[in-house]
């Protein structure tokens, strides 16, 4: 991809030292081409606001980087609402161990999906053009997350059936997250989650801490939904 603004920079914002600690050497080059993109055809498209450029690193790249600390080592990712790669590209990025798969229903968003991943080289994320509902009973992951796509009740909905029986979902949240849990507790008996956990992450390498939810299964032997006949695990892609 190629900037489409003449007098945007394609390197996007320098990256501040906090990043460092985030991203290995290789990676972090990868970081900042991420940012330049965000910046420039991220930012055309409609998909990061032009208010944003100048912090995408502060507001999105180590906001979202610093959620890897609850990722296990290996461990397949579903960012639900996947919109620009936001948490999910950030994390393959960040964690090279990571399978990431990108969850997005509009086109526009999975069309630049696509292009960040080609152009990145990211051999370890899927782009899967889909509302989380199309992959249940078909699909399950030992971390689902997402970031700022819904309450948490709803989250849970779309998202703990995509959840394995030892896995999690691990929602990214602000200062409402203590409301958000109190007002899911129908949700959560329905489903048989656990008690949720509020997790707060990123205190020792970022300038300020990220919050998470992170839900599990109560019961994880009782987990499991049937595969239905004719599923695929193949990449989507639509036309509209």
């Amino acid at each position: 991809m190629k900037p489409s603004d003449p007098a945007a920079d394609p390197a996007g914002p320098p990256s501040p030292p906090a990043a460092r600690n985030l991203f290995a050497p290789g990676r972090l080059e990868l970081a900042e081409r991420y940012v330049g993109l965000l910046a420039n055809e991220g930012v055309v498209r409609g998909l990061i606001g032009p208010r944003e450029g100048p912090r995408l690193w502060e507001r999105h790249l180590l906001n979202c980087a610093v959620l890897g600390e609850l990722m296990p080592t290996g461990a397949t990712v579903c960012d639900v609402g996947s919109g620009a790669g936001l948490p999910g590209l950030v994390l393959a990025i960040a964690r090279p161990d990571l399978t990431v798969t990108l969850v997005e229903p509009l086109l526009r968003r999975t069309t630049f999906l696509d292009e960040v991943v080609a152009e990145l080289g990211l051999d370890g994320v899927e782009v899967v053009r889909a509302r989380a509902e199309e992959l249940h009973g078909a699909r399950t992951f030992d971390v689902v997350t997402s970031r700022a796509v819904a309450p948490l009740d709803r989250l849970l909905a779309w998202s703990m059936p995509l959840v394995a029986p030892t896995g999690a979902l691990v929602a990214m949240k602000g200062s409402s997250a203590a409301d958000e849990i109190a007002g899911a507790g129908a949700a959560l008996r329905r489903l048989g989650c656990a008690t949720p956990e509020i997790r707060s992450v990123g205190a020792n390498v970022a300038d300020s801490p990220s919050t998470a939810i992170r839900v599990a299964w109560a019961d994880p032997a009782g987990v499991g939904l049937p595969r239905p006949k004719g599923s695929s695990r193949k990449k989507r892609r639509g036309r509209g």
